[in-house]
């Protein structure tokens, strides 16, 4: 297996202001490597001046490729789009706002060099991140190891490099719902891991507010674990049995005692604990059924607007489905 080039691969969504300054840490980055160096830059529907940034880069230097989808189709389907046609012996994922540092590039060839398929950045610290972002993530991902049957390393993102194989691997894998970080961690091979501080932002603000992070959980955690439908069937069953508890004891008492006051509260406790759970188990039933949904339907992941190739991508696969 040949170990001769590299290409990075960089999502980006209203990332004009951060990519100049990310485009010229990686140009410094590839001067110290022995490797033919490339770049994808894929733009997912921005809406400022992102695109005209990433043409600029295309023409000032020969080594950018550049593509555009026809809309925002989201993070995770913009790094498929990319890793569908990125050609080299090893990619690197990379954010474009910089605070996974380029400059770590040479440890994860190194360590490739070494043997290992993938190596992952394992962030240390998140400087800029509130108390409750680092919190919930941690949890997140403690959680997501808890239930799911692949084990998705801890407080990892999407920076990490990946050998042909698994590029070709993960080629395969063509669902609707994707999370990401579940599927490099899905197809194996051996890995090994480099942990670094994590940098401010170069520039803009996170595209990611709380409701699409949550949503971005339940994609993971649905995805890569059938644990709530388990859980929804524990509780209902649980519960069932308590009901039919209290119901046997109150047949008991009034046949015994007698019951000559009518006990709303009681009734109404009673069903609304039922319908409550009920209403919890259909909705986790309902979250599987839309995937299953939108599997059903087989849309292309994503669709191309303009691609400009250069000697780093396009051999890959080039189809959407």
């Amino acid at each position: 297996m040949t170990k001769n080039s590299l290409a990075v691969v960089v999502a980006a969504y209203n990332e004009a202001a951060a990519l100049p300054a990310l485009h010229a840490r990686l140009e410094r980055t590839f001067a110290g490597l022995d490797l033919d160096c490339s770049v994808l830059y894929v733009d997912d529907g921005s809406r400022d001046d992102t695109w005209v940034v990433l043409r600029a880069l295309a023409d000032a230097d020969a080594r950018v490729s550049v593509l555009r989808l026809s809309r925002n189709f989201g993070k995770e389907l913009a790094l498929t789009a990319g890793l569908d046609l990125a050609d080299a012996d090893a990619v690197i994922v990379l954010d474009a706002d910089g605070q996974d540092p380029p400059e770590l590039i040479p440890e994860f060839v190194a360590k490739w060099r070494e043997g290992f398929d993938v190596v992952v950045g394992t962030r240390t610290t998140r400087p800029g991140e509130s108390w409750l972002k680092r919190a919930t993530a941690a949890a997140f991902y403690r959680v997501m190891n808890r239930v799911a049957d692949t084990a998705i390393p801890a407080d990892t993102g999407d920076f990490r490099l990946m050998s042909r194989r698994v590029i070709e691997a993960l080629r395969g894998l063509r669902e609707r719902q994707r999370f990401m970080k579940g599927l490099f961690a899905w197809v194996g091979y051996p890995q090994a891991s480099i942990a670094y501080q994590r940098q401010p932002r170069i520039a803009g603000s996170s595209k990611f507010n709380y409701w699409r992070l949550w949503n971005f959980a339940l994609d993971g955690i649905t995805g890569f674990s059938t644990a709530p439908l388990r859980v929804a069937t524990y509780v209902g069953f649980t519960t069932a049995m308590l009901a039919f508890a209290y119901g046997g004891w109150i047949v008991i008492k009034t046949l015994r005692w007698g019951d000559p006051v009518q006990g709303w509260p009681t009734m109404m406790a009673v069903v609304l604990l039922l319908g409550g759970v009920q209403l919890m188990a259909l909705g986790v039933v309902g979250e599987y059924l839309g995937r299953l949904y939108l599997e059903a339907k087989q849309r292309p992941l994503y669709l191309v607007q303009e691609w400009r190739p250069g000697p780093g991508a396009g051999a890959g696969r080039r189809q959407q489905d």
